[in-house]
C-alpha cells in the first residue's frame, strides 16, 4: 500500500474527529484561558481547524520558517464555530489535493522546519506528515480539557467519553 493511501485514509478519520470537536465551540470564549500560561481557547480551536493545512505545506514546500525576517502576519481570527468549520473544510481539501498529487518517492525527500533562518528539525516528508497527525491529536486532547472546564460536553473521539457513550 502506498503512503499516500494510508495518509488519505487517516485524513478522513481525523477530519471527522476534528469536525465533531469544532461543531461544539461555544461562542464568545475565544480569549478564555484555563491558566495564564495556556493558549487561548479560540487560538487552540483554530489550530485544530487549520492544522491539516500543514499536510499540504509539507508536500508542496521544502521548508517553513516560524519566525521569518520581516513582520509576520497573524492569521485571521476565527470567532465562530461556522468559521472554524469552514477553515477545516478548506484545510482538509487542500491536504487531500496535495496527497493525491504526490507519490511515495517525494514523501521520502527531506523537509525542514526553521526558526529565524535556523534549522530546528529536518525529516523525511512522510515523518513530518505523521507528526502533524500526532500533533493534531494532542491539540484536540487539550481542547477536550478546555471543553470540560467550560461545561461543554466532550464528544467520543477514540472511544466513549463521559458525555457520549456511542460513537
Amino acid at each position: 500500500m502506498k503512503l499516500t493511501d494510508l495518509f488519505l485514509a487517516e485524513l478522513d478519520r481525523e477530519a471527522d474527529r476534528s469536525r465533531r470537536m469544532l461543531q461544539l465551540i461555544p461562542e464568545g470564549k475565544y480569549d478564555w484561558k484555563p491558566h495564564e500560561r495556556s493558549m487561548s481557547f479560540g487560538y487552540l480551536a483554530q489550530l485544530v481547524g487549520t492544522m491539516f493545512s500543514w499536510v499540504a505545506m509539507t508536500v508542496k514546500q521544502d521548508e517553513l520558517d516560524l519566525q521569518p525576517k520581516g513582520a509576520p502576519s497573524a492569521p485571521p481570527r476565527l470567532d465562530t464555530s461556522a468559521a472554524q468549520l469552514e477553515a477545516l473544510d478548506k484545510a482538509v481539501a487542500d491536504a487531500r489535493a496535495a496527497l493525491q498529487s504526490t507519490d511515495d518517492e517525494h514523501l521520502t525527500t527531506r523537509w525542514r522546519l526553521l526558526v529565524g533562518g535556523n534549522v530546528v528539525w529536518e525529516a523525511p516528508r512522510h515523518e513530518v506528515i505523521r507528526e502533524t497527525f500526532n500533533h493534531l491529536a494532542h491539540h484536540r486532547g487539550q481542547l477536550t480539557v478546555y471543553y470540560r472546564l467550560l461545561g461543554v460536553k466532550v464528544p467520543a473521539l477514540y472511544g466513549p467519553s463521559a458525555d457520549e457513550q456511542a460513537f
